[in-house]
């Protein structure tokens, strides 16, 4: 899997949590959890996790030559430099980020925010719409299945809903991690959302059509640094009340 571009990441493998009615639903992952998942009772299970600073060592190394020129190039890469403006330099995130992008050149940690929220988006409005196709296309199988059973059990109770993506107000990369080859980012998301569930006689069930609703999910995503397949999978979803 590859990093996010534009065009890529409208083909990723995401999923998303998204509407109030169903925050319960869409916030577990469904099927085997995956390693991320595994890790929310601690850090102690984050075997490789990429948050919390790290302390730097009591020396005090003199710059020679090599290393300036080492700088001036790293410096020069625009990757690198994103990378240390969206994580601070030195911390687990920042270095996990950094080996994602040694594993993977073509990682792009601007456009793979960037095409994050577009994704993010456009999934919010598949699951709305009960868009299976759309969904098919940009979830993993597993997390496929949760979504299409919850919209079938939407439709078997001949519930609709009706929303208004106003947008996203904040989107970070909060974790990121490579584990057995495996390349994992997460990226917490804090949007806001009209929504609004009719039961089969049109009455307003849940939810409001004309309350603004802030929703703040974490999706984490998966790529087999191993594989020739550039998309990146959602792996897992939490929700934060």
């Amino acid at each position: 899997m590859e990093i996010f571009d534009l065009s890529t990441l409208i083909t990723i493998g995401i999923a998303v949590f998204v509407f109030l009615r169903l925050r319960s639903v869409l916030g577990q992952r469904h099927g085997p959890k995956p390693p991320m998942d595994r890790r929310n009772d601690g850090e102690q299970n984050m075997p490789r996790e990429m948050t919390d600073d790290v302390s730097n060592d009591n020396v005090v190394t003199l710059p020679s030559r090599k290393s300036s020129k080492s700088k001036d190039k790293e410096a020069k890469n625009p990757d690198l430099v994103a990378i240390d403006e969206i994580a601070k330099p030195r911390t687990k995130l920042n270095k996990a980020l950094r080996a994602i992008l040694v594993a993977d050149s073509n990682f792009d940690p601007r456009q793979f925010l960037s095409g994050g929220k577009m994704a993010y988006e456009m999934i919010v409005s598949a699951y709305a719409d009960g868009d299976r196709k759309s969904l098919k296309g940009l979830l993993s199988k597993e997390v496929y299945d949760g979504f299409s059973q919850a919209i079938s059990d939407r439709e078997d109770r001949g519930d609709t809903v009706k929303s208004t993506f106003v947008g996203i107000e904040t989107a970070a990369i909060s974790h990121a991690e490579i584990s057995d080859d495996e390349a994992q980012i997460a990226i917490r998301f804090v949007s806001e959302i009209v929504s609004a569930t009719y039961d089969s006689e049109n009455e307003l069930i849940d939810g409001d059509p004309e309350q603004i609703a802030e929703v703040t999910d974490i999706w984490t995503f998966a790529r087999d640094l191993n594989s020739n397949d550039p998309n990146w999978k959602l792996v897992a979803t939490e929700s934060e009340s």
